[in-house]
């Protein structure tokens, strides 16, 4: 081989070796970016699955946490219907009770299974108590109202009757939630609450009255003898204070009337025993009859609580007349009435009876309050039935009191129980006292004017009445 040729060989080698060393990086880096798309793939999968690990993991959460919320919502609200459907088929019938109970243990299923799974999750142990917390006291809530409403305490049961029936519009309350003996029963024993007296009270013997004396005995004394003139006939004196047993205010207005001669009875005029009887307002009754103050007197029949207020139940006596004579409406108390001597007597006896015994005026409801100075209810200690009141009394010096409480849960005056009202009677000095029809009868006029807010439940409602006790 001459020089040429090895010439030439040496420089073919040395462009392989130099294409070698160029090619090489190239090569190199190619692999590298492979090895880093790679990885970059597969972390994004890995991350990819992670994500959708989440997603799996929080929609099962939320399916679990829906689960649990709408049966934990739903099963009390159905345990109430069902157990409301037990005592009354008037809102619920059978079928919604026995649908009821098969939706309870389809409820009950369900929540179990959402609690399961709800401990399952991996949740902080302070979020699973709060969400606890929140539950206990909804239900809770629910198993108290039930209790309330069908437990042993018929306070509530009592009073919800009570408010209902009162009214003339919404006694489908009532009758919604109990059953027809359940509201016969509570409306009996609310009405006769304790034993009274029935006997009749002895005619008082009248004292001399002193008016202004320089030492009073009490702040009862005062509020009635205290006179701003010593010709007033009568009166009026703000009464409030709270229920016996309870919490409630009431308010109310006692008229001390001085000369009992001047209290008499007034009858609608067209008062009477017929279908085709009817009531007048008081307002009315006052105007007809120049009365300066009139209260509502007697009950009357009330099919319904929807009546005109036409026929008074038991004897009604106007002037040493008997007016009508319907069957009695209350089974307590008897007679309300004056005599010719004017003195209160509170006696269960019949019309001739009565006339017998000189009355001039007379109604016949209860019950009674105070019977020859002793209060009927002075062992009551408990809260029983507050309403709008009307009562009737008179004091050993002859002062007749006539008393009017607002109720029926109206702003400011929840109402008064047979003990509140016995109570005012006797700290303001009767001797005798007796109950009058009350609720949305009970009012009170001066000089043809409203001095309390006769009211139904809901709003101030004047209704017609079949007589009135006026002082004129």
């Amino acid at each position: 081989m001459n020089k040429d040729d090895q010439d030439i060989e040496i420089i073919d080698a040395f462009e392989n070796t130099m294409t070698v060393f160029h090619k090489t990086p190239h090569n190199y880096n190619d692999q590298e970016k492979k090895k880093e798309n790679n990885k970059k793939k597969n972390i994004k999968y890995i991350n990819k699955n992670k994500s959708a690990n989440r997603v799996s993991a929080f929609k099962g959460e939320v399916k679990t946490n829906r689960m649990l919320q709408v049966s934990l919502i739903l099963l009390p609200i159905v345990c109430l219907v069902y157990v409301i459907s037990l005592h009354s088929n008037n809102l619920i019938n059978g079928r919604v009770s026995t649908f009821s109970l098969v939706l309870i243990g389809l409820l009950l299923v369900s929540f179990i299974i959402g609690l399961v799974r709800f401990f399952k999750t991996k949740q902080k142990i302070s979020y699973i108590i709060l969400k606890m917390s929140f539950a206990s006291m909804y239900v809770l809530t629910f198993v108290a109202f039930g209790f309330l409403l069908y437990g042993n305490d018929s306070t509530i049961r009592d009073y919800i009757i009570d408010k209902a029936m009162m009214t003339s519009k919404h006694q489908y309350l009532a009758f919604w939630l109990f059953d027809d003996d359940t509201i016969s029963e509570s409306l009996t024993q609310l009405k006769q609450a304790t034993k009274v007296e029935l006997d009749g009270s002895d005619k008082i013997e009248f004292e001399d009255i002193t008016y202004n004396p320089a030492v009073y005995a009490n702040k009862y004394e005062e509020d009635i003898l205290k006179k701003d003139n010593e010709n007033d006939l009568y009166k009026i004196i703000k009464i409030s204070g709270k229920t016996i047993g309870a919490d409630h205010k009431y308010r109310g207005y006692l008229v001390a009337v001085y000369d009992p001669s001047r209290v008499k009875i007034a009858t609608s005029t067209g008062a009477g025993t017929n279908e085709g009887s009817y009531g007048e307002i008081l307002s009315i009754i006052a105007k007809k009859n120049n009365a300066k103050i009139a209260m509502n007197a007697g009950g009357f029949y009330d099919p319904f609580w929807n009546s005109n207020g036409g026929i008074p139940h038991g004897v009604v006596i106007k002037d040493g007349v008997v007016k009508s004579e319907f069957r009695r409406g209350i089974s307590t108390g008897g007679m309300i009435a004056f005599t010719n001597d004017n003195k209160l007597i509170l006696k269960r006896m019949t019309a001739e009876e009565a006339l017998a015994m000189g009355v001039r005026d007379a109604v016949d409801w209860g019950p009674f309050l105070i019977v020859n100075g002793k209060n009927q209810f002075a062992n009551v200690k408990y809260y029983s039935w507050a309403t709008s009141r009307t009562a009737i009394g008179q004091r050993k010096d002859g002062i007749v009191l006539l008393l009017v409480i607002d109720g029926g849960n109206q702003p400011g005056s929840f109402g008064a129980s047979y003990a509140d009202v016995a109570k005012i009677m006797e700290n303001y000095g009767a001797v005798n006292a007796a109950n009058l029809d009350g609720g949305t009868s009970t009012a009170l006029v001066e000089n043809n004017k409203y001095v309390n807010t006769p009211w139904n439940g809901q709003q101030r409602t004047i209704r017609s009445l079949p007589n009135a006790w006026i002082v004129k």
